[in-house]
């Protein structure tokens, strides 16, 4: 199924071979809908920028901290120029970074870092079907696959990411299994436990219910299947949540930042067991910064210039928590 340019045949042999019938119907009437000129004036452009990138063959993949794809042929300085152009009209990069053919992709988040916080404490990932949910434009699912998942799928609402991510896949050469939808955790099939590893990174407090986000995950995780979630957290003590008033860090979207103590409440709550967390950390402008791609504000301009510990608004500056968890077989 080809879809505004975006070849989802793979995705859609591989849910028939499961027999997951209930992801197939859903996907072939949400994913036209989202993939669409009337809901995304841009649509067109990202998807000429898609098309319009020189086809290279003889492509070598490679995962470490950059995912870069290199070739043993000479290409010309016009597909270069090409290949960049293209690349820099689905602007911004927000995760990465990313390397094709030399073009070195510096995205506002140097994503590796946060891989290599947690990537020694979950569980292995070998022969395993992994769920990523908001997983923006896929770096995270090169990681799984490469970690020897035998199925990635990537699910986030923003579409322009879905296009980083196929332009990247472009040039992968053969059917990897690895795919991007344009869709939230609450648009999936209900019930359909089929993920041995779900991650979720950066979306809880995106969510005005983060129960109900946590209770969709479990929904996604086979009985006993592990959960590794990343979210901010207000690093205090005792069982609260900050609720900014208007933005956090410039950001409107936040709802509820959690003590780590109220967010174990809530996994427990949603139905997670054996809580352990992996790492606290604060985010610093090493970690996010504005770049060549990717040049909105950033992370420095999100903090009190005279006071880091603090954002621009006067709360405390972000701080992430990463915890697995593993669904309750009994619930």
């Amino acid at each position: 199924m080809n879809i505004s340019g975006i070849d989802y045949t793979g995705l859609f042999d591989w849910l028939k071979k499961e027999d997951l019938k209930s992801w197939s119907d859903v996907l072939s009437k949400s994913l036209p809908l989202n993939l669409n000129v009337s809901r995304w004036g841009d649509l067109p452009f990202w998807q000429s920028s898609l098309d319009e990138l020189p086809t290279i063959k003889g492509t070598k993949y490679n995962v470490d901290s950059t995912v870069s794809i290199n070739c043993n042929k000479n290409i010309t300085t016009s597909e270069i120029e090409k290949i960049e152009s293209c690349l820099m009209n689905l602007h911004p990069w927000r995760k990465g970074p990313f390397s094709l053919f030399n073009i070195q992709i510096d995205s506002e988040w140097r994503s590796n870092l946060k891989w290599n916080r947690l990537s020694k404490h979950i569980s292995s990932l070998k022969d395993k079907t992994v769920l990523d949910v908001g997983c923006g434009n896929g770096y995270y699912l090169h990681h799984m696959f490469k970690s020897g998942a035998k199925r990635v799928l990537g699910i986030d609402p923003s579409v322009k990411f879905v296009y980083q991510f196929y332009a990247i896949k472009k040039y992968i050469e053969g059917n990897i299994p690895i795919d991007i939808i344009p869709l939230k955790d609450d648009d999936l099939p209900n019930n359909t436990d089929i993920f041995e590893t779900v991650f979720s990174m950066g979306v809880l407090s995106h969510r005005k219910s983060p129960i109900k986000h946590l209770k969709n995950l479990k929904k996604m995780i086979k009985p006993g299947g592990q959960l590794v979630l990343e979210t901010l957290v207000i690093n205090d003590v005792g069982s609260k949540a900050l609720e900014p008033n208007g933005r956090y860090a410039k950001m409107r979207n936040v709802w509820k930042i959690p003590t780590p103590n109220l967010l174990n409440e809530w996994l427990h709550d949603s139905g997670f067991i054996n809580l352990k967390t992996i790492d606290i950390s604060p985010t610093t402008i090493n970690e996010q910064r504005t770049t060549d791609w990717m040049k909105f504000e950033s992370l420095a301009d999100f903090l009190d210039p005279n006071d880091h510990t603090k954002t621009i608004e006067g709360y405390p500056a972000p701080t992430r928590i990463i915890i697995t968890a593993n669904s309750n077989r009994h619930l």
